[in-house]
């Protein structure tokens, strides 16, 4: 965690089947000043279970995932009452992809090759709101 104790930390869950992938996320997001990564699982069932323990703010998934997609865990946390931010960071990044997983509810969509940067600064934008404001942020549908 890299933040001041008058911040209100933002917590991040990270869900990406990918160990180095998941590494480089957890590093550069944690970085990021307001941050906390509360979790990572590799696959949706094991991530509800961390977002629920955890009170996630924001969960940054890939549309991959082992056992199966990222659609699962989308829709789920779309359903939830807790109010959860969403950000889709894949390889996967085709318009299909891309619709679906904004029609599943995700907020966010980023490309990891591509858009990786645009996803940190996007957390960073989040966090800083957070705090700024003193309450939890609410997404609006940004592709």
């Amino acid at each position: 965690m890299n933040s001041s104790p008058s911040q209100q930390t933002l917590r991040v869950f990270l869900v990406e089947d990918t160990i180095p992938i998941r590494q480089r996320m957890a590093a550069r997001f944690g970085a990021i000043d307001g941050v906390e990564i509360v979790g990572e699982a590799e696959e949706s069932d094991a991530a509800l279970a961390g977002i629920d323990a955890t009170g996630t703010d924001v969960v940054v998934a890939d549309f991959r995932l082992t056992g199966g997609t990222g659609m699962e865990l989308l829709q789920s946390i779309a359903r939830s009452t807790s109010p959860v931010i969403t950000i889709v960071l894949t390889n996967h990044s085709s318009a299909g992809f891309r619709q679906a997983c904004l029609a599943a509810g995700a907020q966010y969509f980023f490309d990891k090759t591509s858009e990786f940067d645009l996803a940190c600064n996007t957390i960073k934008r989040i966090a800083h709101e957070r705090s700024a404001r003193g309450l939890n942020y609410t997404g609006e549908h940004h592709v």
